[in-house]
């Protein structure tokens, strides 16, 4: 698969940080000094304190549940039994079965990606035969407003939008007005990117998602937090905020296109245990796809490659 291909290439600098350490422990397994080079290896690729405890405890035990002895073995099944909470059906399953209009809100700070994620949503959403409707709630730049307008205009999806520095509150509750009349399947509305540590910010949001269940009970439906993989541990902070704030219900990370370190996504899992739902690799659409621990796991720790 290409997209695989191209998650195995984004990938490489985290296997980069961890695959000479890996080697000098299949053949040294019991060598204290070659467990702390992998220990400090896996701290450098963004693996975080906690994974990285994890995996050298077990490492130390030397076993997985099935007696397999080799270390490959043993971090695969640990980072697997990490990722178990946060594999999620996929977004379009979670539309098809949730009550309609689905409203999904997409949250971040600037420059992550949310509006060029939001767009590939709606075209997959089209393409699965799933009607939408997205709303250009990043009424702080022109540019973003434009931006969803040639997306919709390119994959066949309305947009509800105001003029620049309008209130967004006022262009989500149209949204939802919009989206009731016209029996769509799923509403897609945009977010201006802030600073988690901005307090008047982030209340802007709350007063968002307060519109949003006024007008549709039990809506939003899905809160998806979009991240900057290249950010590193910093990710984790915005998530933690993000969600005490609006009760996140899903996350993506973007840009692990080579200059992430990808042990981020998983020091995240284990961290707030926040469904993933999405991970891109590129600015195609199609690099933008479903979390899938499994290949996700191959690909950061592919060693022979």
């Amino acid at each position: 698969m290409k997209w695989v291909k191209r998650l195995h290439e984004g990938l490489a600098k985290t296997r980069k940080e961890v695959r000479g350490s890996l080697k000098r422990l299949f053949r040294a397994r019991t060598d204290p000094a070659v467990l702390e080079d992998l220990e400090g290896a896996l701290l450098g690729a963004d693996i975080g304190v906690r994974v990285t405890d994890r995996l050298m405890d077990q490492l130390h035990k030397r076993s997985t549940p099935d007696g397999s002895t080799d270390p490959l073995d043993i971090i695969r099944h640990t980072l697997l039994e990490i990722f178990e909470p946060v594999q999620s059906d996929t977004l379009e399953m979670l539309v098809q079965k949730g009550t309609h209009p689905f409203v999904l809100l997409t949250v971040g700070i600037n420059g992550v990606g949310k509006t060029t994620t939001l767009a590939k949503l709606g075209s997959r959403f089209q393409q699965a035969g799933i009607k939408s409707l997205m709303v250009a709630g990043d009424t702080f730049r022109a540019a973003a407003i434009e931006q969803l307008e040639i997306w919709g205009s390119k994959i066949g999806v309305e947009v509800i939008r105001h003029q620049q520095g309008s209130d967004p509150a006022a262009v989500v509750f149209d949204g939802i007005a919009a989206a009731k009349s016209r029996n769509v399947d799923v509403v897609l509305i945009d977010t201006a990117g802030r600073l988690h540590t901005k307090v008047n910010l982030m209340e802007e949001l709350r007063k968002i998602k307060r519109v949003i269940s006024r007008e549709l009970p039990g809506a939003p439906h899905e809160i998806l937090l979009i991240l900057d993989a290249t950010l590193g541990q910093n990710t984790i902070a915005q998530a933690r905020e993000f969600h005490e704030a609006l009760g996140v219900t899903g996350l993506a990370l973007t840009k692990l296109d080579g200059t992430a370190r990808g042990g981020v996504v998983v020091a995240i899992a284990e961290e707030l245990k926040i469904p993933i739902r999405l991970i891109g690799v590129g600015e195609a659409e199609e690099d933008l796809q479903d979390f899938n621990s499994q290949e996700f796991v191959n690909a950061l720790f592919e060693i022979n490659d």
